[in-house]
């Protein structure tokens, strides 16, 4: 899986840009947002990357931010919303305005997306609201994983290091706790 890449433009287009990453050129598609944000052909440039990986194509969505990524992610993983739709979803404009109007229940949010109606706005802002929030909750102190790790006796401190050596690809906070309980060595 590829989640990163550091390398040099060497060509822009309106929908992709090709990354020379030691001398191999990666096709990387990226939002008409992230585009307009890149420096010059031939600057070097860090992105994040999904890889989406399908019987007839192997293609690559870049993300200036690690928390673009996880936005993109998480409309990719919701019916019908394919990663081409979220990537122009998240090309809607910057991502914390997209978030309130989720959380407003703004269905115009996805006005002039194409293949987007009321009826599949609806359905993706219904699917959204909750896990944005779940989102929104992880920058704070309130992990569900590390609140429970402290309920069951460790320091707060003892659940952040453990927690931090699990997995990033392991979301579950039951599956976070088992991990970080197996490190603790207990």
């Amino acid at each position: 899986m590829i989640a990163f890449l550091d390398g040099k433009i060497i060509l822009k287009k309106v929908k992709f840009v090709i990354l020379e990453v030691n001398n191999v050129g990666y096709k990387v598609f990226l939002s008409q947002l992230s585009i307009s944000k890149l420096p010059e052909i031939g600057q070097d440039i860090k992105i994040f990357t999904y890889q989406n990986v399908k019987e007839e194509a192997l293609d690559l969505y870049g993300f200036l931010s690690y928390e673009e990524l996880e936005f993109f992610e998480i409309l990719n993983d919701i019916r019908g919303v394919g990663p081409k739709a979220a990537l122009e979803i998240s090309a809607v404009g910057p991502l914390d305005k997209i978030k309130d109007k989720i959380l407003k229940q703004d269905e115009n949010v996805f006005a002039g997306i194409p293949g987007i109606g009321s009826k599949r706005a609806s359905t993706i802002i219904l699917e959204l609201t909750g896990k944005i929030k779940m989102l929104g909750q992880k920058k704070g102190s309130s992990d569900e994983a590390e609140n429970a790790l402290v309920q069951l006796g460790f320091s707060r401190q003892q659940a952040k290091d453990a927690l931090s050596r699990v997995p990033g690809n392991v979301k579950d906070p039951e599956e976070r706790i088992k991990s970080a309980l197996k490190i603790l060595g207990k």
